[in-house]
């Protein structure tokens, strides 16, 4: 990856991490340690006292894991927000949808997001591809994020590493640049 800059500040933005992720109907996922990366990103972020924002998925399904009320709606350990930190309620997956995020983003003068979360091909992708279309400079770290396996519209199953790169290939260069944490943790020294 190439060395990136961070314009000062950058929000954090952390999607659906929540313990909803882990329930095994989701299947097989990749990325098995971009909890602990993400971690390290968000460690940093509170480190330099950037803005972090949490985007919780209220679904308004009644099967949803995701719902309120249900054990899964609360955030994975670690990913729960400090006093200081926003937190979105969205009900689609876009987190731009039916928010304020935006008009918080612009209020604050914040032009750069750093995106993590859940899922890869859904709501990081519809997310994302919002962002930059509302002209919002984006870094998608690839290990900052997972999905699981799908079956294509021919029923064909693809790995969740395939579902997850495919996503990827749609937003960078056009919506975002994909990047890994990493390179982010050393745009940000120590």
């Amino acid at each position: 990856m190439t060395a990136i800059a961070l314009p000062a500040p950058s929000a954090l933005l952390l999607i659906d991490l929540q313990r909803a992720i882990d329930h095994p109907d989701w299947g097989v996922r990749n990325n098995p340690h971009a909890e602990t990366r993400m971690q390290a990103l968000l460690t940093r972020w509170r480190q330099r006292g950037w803005p972090v924002i949490h985007v919780r998925h209220d679904s308004l399904e009644a099967g949803s894991h995701y719902r309120p009320g249900q054990p899964g709606h609360a955030f994975k350990a670690g990913f729960e927000p400090q006093a200081d930190e926003l937190v979105i309620a969205k009900h689609t997956n876009n987190a731009f949808v039916g928010t304020n995020l935006e008009q918080r983003l612009r209020r604050a003068g914040l032009h750069s997001l750093v995106v993590l979360g859940v899922i890869t091909n859904n709501s990081i992708e519809a997310t994302v591809r919002m962002a930059g279309n509302l002209g919002f400079r984006v870094q998608l770290p690839a290990d900052g994020c997972f999905t699981f396996n799908r079956r294509d519209w021919n029923g064909v199953e693809h790995s969740a590493d395939e579902v997850h790169a495919m996503s990827l290939a749609n937003l960078d260069g056009e919506y975002c640049s994909v990047t890994d944490c990493a390179t982010l943790l050393a745009a940000l020294g120590q």
